[in-house]
């Protein structure tokens, strides 16, 4: 099974703002950027966005390390999910869940590869979330210069 490593982020400018969403995909010596933005969303939608798009770019199934500093989403996909959808969507305080069409998206994709989850501190040096962070801001910068 192929050995994929991701790095994911999410960037926002206002939050809601515009946005913009970026991954590194690194299979072997092979590296893949991916990244994008929208016009009004919300940082935490930006940092969902990239996970999902991550995946959405394999074509098979994988062994998958996927690195984020987002708690958010690592603590939402292996920790809140399942309690989640056990209430129908709804959160322990009985309101919907933020989101909810990314998290049924990356549930389902999840749901396709062999993954593993981490959390890296964010603007810490870490090369592979730093690249990410520039591909989220890169989506950003191609928004407002062709807006």
């Amino acid at each position: 099974m192929t050995r994929v490593i991701m790095y994911t982020d999410g960037a926002c400018r206002g939050n809601p703002g515009p946005g913009g969403w970026g991954a590194l995909l690194i299979a072997g010596k092979n590296e893949r950027e991916l990244y994008g933005g929208e016009e009004v969303t919300t940082n935490n939608r930006m940092e969902l966005t990239a996970a999902i798009k991550a995946l959405k770019a394999l074509n098979r199934k994988c062994k998958v390390s996927i690195y984020t500093d987002s708690e958010y989403v690592r603590k939402g996909i292996t920790e809140w999910l399942d309690a989640w959808k056990q209430r129908g969507w709804k959160t322990a305080a009985k309101k919907p869940v933020k989101n909810m069409d990314l998290w049924r998206e990356l549930d389902a994709l999840t749901a396709e590869q062999d993954i593993e989850w981490h959390w890296v501190k964010g603007h810490s040096g870490n090369p592979g979330n730093d690249r990410a962070d520039e591909l989220a801001n890169r989506g950003i910068d191609e928004l407002l210069a062709a807006g």
